[in-house]
């Protein structure tokens, strides 16, 4: 019988073996459990792999996180926590990920991807508030945008700015829809249509509010890159 790579500890069921497969440990999503299940989850992966870290996390889960983990760091507006050094396999290098928004009420969910990315062992550059509305904001920051590797653009309302980026840029873009908006922004479902719809290539689109999902896509994209570098 093949040895089980997890450890179940009744309310959940641990995955140790994920670094080996996807390069970095499992990462705990925070937001449903509670406070108590939040932490002990947190405390086996650390004791397992001497790192991790927790999305959608709220003050309160942290208090219960630092009484087992009193090395954990709270990184407010990202909503994560994290214990350990870094959760990437060592320095990647090739250049960095650029991630942009649209407007400031964009932040959260870019800072969620930001320090993701950067736990991950990228360099990230934040190039806030560039929206359509002040086109020009974008294009005076553009030359700096192209020196990215990957390019994140986290967005709201309509979602436009995404296209506007992509058509831009041979660099690969994802593309985070947000909820922020009016009415019928309908919580983040119009940016997502309109990216999904975007007439310009060379875009992933990932769910509404997932800054994690498209650090851990430009983390992948980039360690592709230098795997292939290093077949050569």
């Amino acid at each position: 019988m093949k040895k089980k790579h997890y450890e179940d500890i009744g309310f959940a069921k641990l995955d140790h073996h994920r670094a080996k497969r996807k390069g970095f440990p499992e990462v705990v999503f925070a937001q449903g459990k509670t406070p108590e299940q939040a932490a002990r989850i947190m405390e086996r992966l650390f004791k397992k792999s001497g790192v991790v870290m927790a999305t959608r996390a709220t003050g309160e889960v942290f208090k219960k996180v630092k009484a087992l983990l009193p090395d954990a760091v709270y990184y407010k507006e990202a909503r994560i926590i994290s214990a350990g050094k870094g959760l990437g396999t060592g320095d990647w290098g090739l250049g960095f990920i650029s991630i942009i928004t649209a407007g400031t009420a964009d932040i959260p969910v870019a800072e969620e991807a930001a320090v993701t990315a950067e736990l991950m062992g990228h360099k990230v550059d934040r190039i806030f508030d560039v929206g359509v509305a002040g086109i020009h904001r974008l294009m005076s920051n553009l030359k700096r945008i192209k020196k990215a590797s990957v390019i994140i653009v986290v967005a709201g309302m309509e979602g436009a700015l995404a296209s506007v980026v992509a058509g831009l840029v041979d660099i690969p873009v994802i593309a985070v829809p947000t909820s922020v908006g009016y009415g019928a922004s309908f919580k983040g479902l119009s940016a997502l249509l309109t990216m999904l719809n975007s007439c310009a290539p060379g875009i992933a689109t990932v769910n509404i509010d997932n800054g994690f999902g498209a650090a851990v896509m430009a983390s992948t994209i980039i360690r592709s890159k230098i795997k292939d570098q290093r077949s050569k």
